[in-house]
């Protein structure tokens, strides 16, 4: 199944590429050999750059499912996850992610998934953006409310 789910998520990169809605990606959430939601790479169509093909079909998935867990689901993807969707993937607690394309590939065609990669393993200061922690008095009042609420949802 996994050849047949994977082409689906091909299948939904080129239907993207041909409806110009962004980059040459595609992604489907599959849960118990159903498949619980589909996206493509809806970047420029949104003007969102969070609107990955594997962002759009997770936040598609956690909607159709109403829980903002994906246990025992498998992430379906075009082409290995840029960070960001590497991050959400495990966010979501997928159980699987199977990629058809590697991020060299997306590399070698203008995106920047190696340079990012790369940037995430740099210290902060030593990133291209730069990055300040301003300690504020009070700053972690949020924190400690939330984690002394017996209500909280932890997630």
């Amino acid at each position: 199944m996994d050849r047949d789910f994977l082409q689906r998520a091909i299948d939904l990169a080129s239907a993207g590429v041909a409806r110009g809605e962004g980059g040459p990606f595609g992604a489907l959430i599959v849960c118990g050999g159903q498949v619980i939601a589909e996206g493509w790479n809806r970047v420029v169509a949104c003007t969102d750059p969070t609107a990955h093909a594997e962002i759009v079909a997770i936040r598609a998935a956690c909607a159709r499912l109403e829980r903002f867990k994906l246990d025992g689901c498998i992430l379906y993807t075009s082409s290995e996850p840029c960070p960001m969707c590497l991050s959400a993937a495990y966010w979501a607690g997928v159980q699987r992610i199977v990629f058809a394309s590697p991020r060299a590939a997306a590399a070698a065609i203008g995106f920047c998934d190696d340079d990012l990669y790369c940037e995430l393993a740099l210290p902060q200061e030593a990133r291209s953006i730069p990055t300040q922690h301003l300690p504020l008095p009070g700053s972690d009042a949020p924190l400690r409310a939330w984690s002394d609420n017996p209500d909280r949802v932890k997630y």
